[in-house]
């Protein structure tokens, strides 16, 4: 472990697409576009964690620029990763908005891509789906919650899959966590997590580069 307070944080907030939307998309040869909450600030999520408003809200306009540059590129489940890995891309958010503390946006699917066939595949056949946040950084447990610390780096929103009971969706976690949704980071083969407290920055920005310029043509074809 490279930094025993920093984790892989990982949160959950049920994503539907209707029938009625997926038919439409289909029809008029458009891609599937599904709206819903990404995250929320300042709010005891099922995780028993608090983003609170500021940070989120920092790490979201940092996001932004992403979105804009059509680069936002999300994953088929959660990878114990720090780096969003270009196969297994399947959607890309296209907007994001804040309505009070809760952030909403706008998720378009990457039909052409083999993630985001799947993807439009179980959202047809039924599946409950849930769009959820992957972020690096710690926690500080403060009267009986654990709330998200400065440290936090937003790296993406990722389809995941839900419960049909409500509280019960089991989240990766890491052998010595005992909360749920985080993933100590570790140095592995093939993955990079090297993300310690001084040059965490600097691998972000570099890789944030490295995803824009591998990805920015790849977008213009969906």
């Amino acid at each position: 472990m490279i930094n025993s307070g920093k984790c892989i944080i990982t949160e959950f907030y049920e994503f539907k697409a209707s029938p009625e939307l997926i038919k439409e998309s289909e029809e008029k040869n458009k891609p599937l576009v599904m709206t819903g909450i990404l995250q929320k600030a300042d709010t005891l999520n099922r995780n028993g964690r608090v983003y609170p408003y500021d940070i989120l809200k920092r790490e979201v306009d940092k996001y932004m620029e992403l979105v804009e540059s059509g680069t936002a590129g999300g994953e088929l489940d959660h990878p114990d990763s720090a780096v969003v890995s270009l196969a297994n891309v399947s959607h890309r958010v296209t907007d994001m908005w804040w309505q009070g503390k809760d952030l909403y946006g706008k998720v378009l699917i990457a039909e052409e891509t083999k993630a985001g066939s799947t993807l439009k595949g179980l959202l047809k056949a039924g599946f409950m789906l849930g769009i959820s946040s992957r972020g690096v950084g710690s926690v500080k447990s403060v009267g009986g919650k654990d709330m998200v610390q400065e440290d936090f780096e937003l790296i993406a929103f990722d389809f995941v899959s839900s419960p049909s009971t409500p509280g019960a969706y089991l989240f990766k976690e890491g052998k010595d966590m005992a909360r749920k949704g985080m993933i100590p980071l570790k140095e592995e083969s093939g993955k990079v997590l090297k993300l310690d407290n001084e040059n965490l920055k600097e691998q972000y920005e570099y890789y944030t580069k490295l995803h824009k310029l591998a990805n920015s043509d790849f977008w213009k074809n969906i």
